[in-house]
C-alpha cells in the first residue's frame, strides 16, 4: 500500500493539483496532510500561486482518502468547504506501524507513547526530517509550497510493502530514502 504524506500547502494551487495528480498515478490508500492547507498566516508570504478555492476544488474529490491534521493556519471554514473534520492530533495504522500525527505546533514526539516501529509525523517547520530515534521513526515531509532551510518543495510517499519512505521534490525526484526495519 502507498500513502502520501504532505504538509504546509498554504493555499498553493500547484501543490494541491500535484496531490490530485499523484493520487491518480499511485492510487494512495490514504493521503495525510499534516496541516496548513489553505492559508499562509501572518508570518508567511503567500505562495505565488496562492488560490485556496482551487486547493479545495483539487482536494474535495479525494475526501474519502484524506486525513487532515489541523495546522496553526487552518480554520473552521477549511473544514466546512472540504467537508472534513480536522484533528489536532490523530493516531492511525499505516501498514504494520502505529502512526501518531500532529502539525507540530502544539505537540511534540514526547507527547505520544512511541514504541519501537511507530511513526511520529508532523509538519509546521517547513523543514523535512526522515530519522530513526530509539527504534521509532520521525517524519516531517517539509512543505509543498514554502520550504525553509532546504530549497526544494517536498512530500513523502510511504510504501508499506517495501517498508520505505521516499522524500520527493515536486518533480518526483527522490531526494532521500528511509528504510524501515
Amino acid at each position: 500500500m502507498l500513502y502520501l504524506i504532505c504538509s504546509d500547502i498554504h493555499g498553493s494551487r500547484v501543490a494541491a493539483n500535484l496531490v490530485a495528480t499523484l493520487d491518480f498515478k499511485y492510487n494512495f490508500k490514504k493521503i495525510i496532510i499534516l496541516g496548513d492547507v489553505n492559508y499562509s498566516g501572518a508570518r508567511n508570504i503567500p505562495p505565488v500561486d496562492y488560490y485556496p478555492i482551487d486547493v479545495c476544488a483539487s482536494l474535495s474529490p479525494l475526501s474519502k482518502k484524506l486525513v487532515i491534521i489541523r495546522g496553526n493556519c487552518d480554520s473552521r471554514v477549511d473544514e466546512m468547504v472540504l467537508g472534513l473534520k480536522f484533528k489536532n492530533k490523530n493516531k492511525i495504522k499505516l501498514g504494520h506501524h502505529m502512526s501518531y500525527l500532529t502539525h507540530g505546533d502544539l505537540y511534540k514526539s514526547e507527547d505520544f507513547p512511541l514504541k519501537s516501529g511507530d511513526f511520529y509525523m508532523y509538519g509546521h517547520t517547513h523543514v523535512y526530517v526522515l530519522d530513526e530515534v530509539d527504534g521509532h521513526y520521525i517524519l516531517n515531509p517539509g512543505s509543498m509550497s514554502l520550504p525553509k532551510v532546504h530549497t526544494e518543495k517536498t512530500y513523502m510517499i510511504y510504501d508499506s510493502r517495501k517498508e520505505i519512505v521516499n522524500l520527493c521534490n515536486l518533480e518526483g525526484k527522490v531526494i532521500k530514502t528511509l528504510y524501515i526495519k
